[in-house]
């Protein structure tokens, strides 16, 4: 989870964090080289004293300022796509989740498993134990097991909302009468935590989920 002053992302726990890390740190890369060029450019410009008076055109040099940026649009757009096509696949999940959002808390079932069915609701402050983080704790987490492919599939009851987990590199819009679906596998057992992400009431934000990533001979 997210600490104080922490300005960067989460440690991942999943290989598809890893990627999505890997490509801000690619992109970032590529911002930070454009900046100092112009930056150095603009510098420049304050010092130059040269002026040709008989100047109209520089075909050459347009040509690099359309053509650059293009290769450079090249480098971040191709990454960018791969990354998006290994997001949306489905690679034989061993589990199927299906999360419900409802207004102040969230319904989860296991389909294919025994056909769980559980409320998971925000541990009220005075209720809160010692060890417990307030306004992201639970009170029914949901177990899943490591090294394996999960499936989760996410709707909502009422209003539009957002099952996110930041280390688990996770996302998924809940839409009423809709059924969105994507894949995580996680890498390492551990407290995952997130939060609904949509602005569908006040205070909304404060719509916690915790999953609780455990080995598989103990799931």
């Amino acid at each position: 989870m997210s600490t104080w002053a922490n300005l960067g992302l989460q440690d991942s726990a999943s290989p598809l964090m890893e990627q999505l890390i890997f490509f801000h740190d690619h992109a970032l890369l590529i911002l930070v080289m454009i900046t100092v060029l112009v930056g150095y450019l603009m510098f420049m410009l304050f010092f130059n004293n040269y002026i040709n008076r008989f100047l109209l055109h520089g075909q050459l040099i347009e040509m690099i300022w359309t053509i650059l940026p293009a290769i450079i649009l090249l480098f971040i757009a191709l990454p960018s796509l791969r990354l998006l096509y290994l997001l949306d696949e489905i690679n034989e999940p061993s589990v199927t989740l299906k999360s419900i959002g409802h207004q102040w808390y969230w319904s989860y079932e296991y389909s294919d498993f025994n056909n769980i069915e559980f409320d998971s609701y925000m541990i009220p402050t005075n209720e809160l134990s010692m060890d417990g983080f307030r306004l992201l704790d639970v009170d029914n987490r949901v177990i899943l097991p490591m090294n394996s492919q999960i499936r989760i599939l996410v709707t909502a009851a009422d209003v539009i909302h957002s099952w996110t987990i930041p280390a688990l590199g996770v996302k998924v819009d809940g839409t009423p009468g809709r059924l969105n679906q994507t894949n995580f596998f996680i890498t390492r057992p551990g407290l995952f935590y997130g939060q609904c992400s949509e602005i569908c009431g006040a205070n909304h934000s404060f719509m916690p989920i915790v999953i609780e990533s455990v080995p598989v001979n103990y799931f």
